[in-house]
């Protein structure tokens, strides 16, 4: 072998691992696989391999720049945080315009995991109860219920710091959760002092809901990824089992009969009550995900436009109608978000919308009916099934409206 022939072996050895260590970082950020293969192919042909495929997976990748040569597998760390997955577009951003070497861009990305939190831990605490607040104000807005889904959420972040202790809590986090919460709920009612008891469940509980996993897994199906859409598909419906599981045994033990899980709506606050909780909402995920004061107004633009549209869908059509109108708001508001200011990563202001349109749509409305009701167990399944579609089908149409903007606007893609 020529030295000129090391040199080039050498260069392609380098390469690759920072397209696996680029990839496997972005898989971590929760992208679709279908968006993190896009992006990737991108990278590789502007290092100069116009061939160069990847096998990309739900936890992991493979990846080979050239037709028959060498391969690399990349296994992708635990989720990283929403200002985590900003820097890991930053990092791919300047790979592609080479404004950062390769050994550079390798330590700021093995760094990522083991950086400190952006705020402090008290902040984080308080903001998973503000959260859980929020969405109450939206779905439950009245004063004691308000108080009950606090306390709830107080004892879910207990529970989650207790399982990050102990594997065997963590396993039966959903269901010791929904049963914790339940019992404190149902306890409340059965003694009068809140009505519309389901709603009142579900707020604290949104977090850990699979909603966003579901529909993802269903997303990337539609984009002809089965192996991976199918698995994120079992995996998150094993976990809204474990979750129904949880609710079940609480109504069993209260005996709570399924006359009284009601979809009733109890609206004590006014029409102030949903733009607050709005804001207590996209505040709250902000600092739960770390993400930078700079960029929260951007978050709050995208929240408010896909929570519009998902509150039009309901009044026009169905839940599922609102999902896929507040999703196609959701994608198509960040990539205007992200043309205009390319340095804030699309990712970044989508997510926590997403996170607004999936208990919105599907956990606080659909999934206790199976469990509340064994005889309308097949209608609320169906139901679930529908609107994780239409989610889905949403994000795929406003990704396609956004990426036939985006080559409007900017005709080079590796400028996202």
């Amino acid at each position: 072998m020529t030295s000129d022939q090391a040199a080039a072996a050498a260069s392609e050895v380098r390469d690759r691992a920072l397209v696996v260590q680029l990839g496997a970082a972005m898989i971590a950020t929760g992208q679709p696989v279908n968006e993190v293969q896009d992006d990737l192919m991108q990278v590789t042909e502007h290092l100069g391999y116009p061939d160069a495929q990847a096998g990309v997976g739900p936890t992991g990748l493979t990846l080979s720049l050239t037709h028959g040569g060498a391969a690399t597998i990349g296994l992708a760390a635990t989720g990283l945080q929403l200002d985590q997955s900003f820097d890991v577009r930053r990092i791919r951003h300047q790979v592609v315009y080479n404004e950062i070497t390769h050994e550079e861009a390798s330590e700021q990305l093995s760094a990522l995991s083991g950086r400190p939190d952006r705020y402090p831990m008290w902040m984080t605490r308080l903001a998973w109860i503000i959260l859980a607040i929020g969405i109450t104000m939206i779905l439950q807005p009245g004063l004691v219920n308000l108080a009950v889904a606090a306390v709830a959420a107080v004892l879910v972040r207990a529970l989650v710091e207790l399982a990050s202790k102990a594997s065997v809590l963590g396993v039966l986090l959903p269901t010791a959760a929904a049963f914790a919460v339940g019992i404190l709920v149902f306890t409340a009612a059965n003694y009068g002092l809140i009505d519309g008891a389901l709603r009142t469940v579900l707020p604290p509980l949104a977090v850990l809901l699979p909603g966003a996993l579901l529909v993802t897994g269903m997303s990337e199906l539609a984009a002809g990824h089965m192996q991976a859409g199918s698995a994120r598909l079992t995996y998150g419906a094993v976990q809204l089992a474990l979750f129904a599981i949880g609710l079940l045994a609480a109504t069993t033990l209260m005996q709570i009969p399924s006359s009284e899980l009601v979809n009733l709506r109890v609206d004590e606050l006014g029409w102030w009550a949903a733009p607050v909780g709005l804001v207590l909402i996209g505040v709250s995920i902000c600092v739960m995900e770390g993400v930078p004061l700079r960029m929260q107004g951007w978050v709050l633009l995208v929240i408010s436009g896909a929570f519009a549209a998902q509150v039009l869908g309901q009044q026009i059509g169905t839940y599922a109608l609102g999902g896929f109108m507040g999703a196609v708001a959701a994608s198509l508001g960040a990539t205007i978000v992200e043309l205009f200011r390319p340095r804030i990563a699309r990712l970044v202001v989508f997510l926590p919308s997403f996170w607004l349109l999936v208990p919105g749509s599907l956990g606080l409305v659909e999934v206790t009916a199976l469990v509340s009701d064994s005889g309308q167990g097949a209608q609320a399944a169906f139901g679930v099934f529908a609107v994780i579609s239409a989610i889905a089908l949403g994000l795929l149409v406003g990704s396609a409206l956004g990426q036939s903007l985006s080559r409007r606007v900017r005709p080079n893609p590796a400028v996202a």
